[in-house]
This record gives C-alpha cells, sequence and structure tokens, in this order.
C-alpha cells in the first residue's frame, strides 16, 4: 500500500499531465472537499463526482491554462499538506492571475477523505473582473 505522501504526490502528477481519473484515484466516495469563499468554486462539495463537477469542470471551463504548481509537500502522516501557485487566465476577461496556495489534505485507510483549499481570492477575483 502506498504511503499517504505518495498517494498525494500522484495526485498533483496525474493534475500535471490532465488526468482527471488519476486525480481521483484515491478519493474516498464521501470525501468532503472544500474551496475557500471567495473562490469561484467556493463551497463544501461531498463525493468525487460532486468535486469534479464543481471545481474541476467549471475551473477548467472558465480558465485557461489553469495549473497548480505544487512547490513542497508536507509528510505529516495522516495530513498532507500541499504548497504552491495556481495559475491562469480567465477566459471572460482575458486577465491572468498566479495566487499562492495552500492544500490540506486529510487521509484514512489510504483514501482522501477531507481536503481543505487555502488561497489568496483576491488575486483570482481580480482576474475575474
Amino acid at each position: 500500500m502506498s504511503s499517504n505522501y505518495d498517494i498525494i504526490a500522484a495526485h498533483y502528477a496525474a493534475s500535471d499531465r490532465l488526468d482527471l481519473a488519476g486525480m481521483m484515484a484515491n478519493v474516498s466516495a464521501t470525501v468532503e472537499w472544500t474551496e475557500m469563499a471567495g473562490f469561484p468554486c467556493a463551497g463544501t462539495w461531498i463525493g468525487p463526482q460532486a468535486v469534479i463537477d464543481n471545481v474541476f469542470k467549471v475551473l477548467g471551463t472558465a480558465w485557461e491554462d489553469y495549473r497548480f504548481e505544487l512547490e513542497r509537500l508536507v509528510d505529516g502522516n495522516d495530513v498532507i499538506i500541499g504548497i504552491g501557485a495556481y495559475s491562469g487566465t480567465y477566459r471572460a476577461t482575458g486577465k491572468a492571475m498566479r495566487a499562492r496556495v495552500a492544500h490540506v489534505w486529510r487521509l484514512e485507510g489510504g483514501k482522501v477523505v477531507k481536503f481543505e483549499q487555502f488561497t489568496d481570492t483576491l488575486l483570482v477575483a481580480n482576474a475575474m473582473r
């Protein structure tokens, strides 16, 4: 069985490949996925399909070249922290953004059960205006 660190590293590697199935491979059927208030996909989404529909599809449609660039992965056993930056261009305005972000992942039994995002939502909002 892969370590929690390896599971999240594999999620980010799948993200780099634009492999949605790979990104969701180790996500619990009852995951609680929270996007920060003020972010375009703000809210808590329950289950992988809700995350796909309300986060990844929305970002993929509204933004051009939307990316998360991982800078550092911190191993806290059942809690893994991903630190990096979002970037992309908002299609409706043509404005680019780059915002620092931290992802907090909680795993149980080799599955992601909780995800919470912390980012500078003002930088994202400015690109959308």
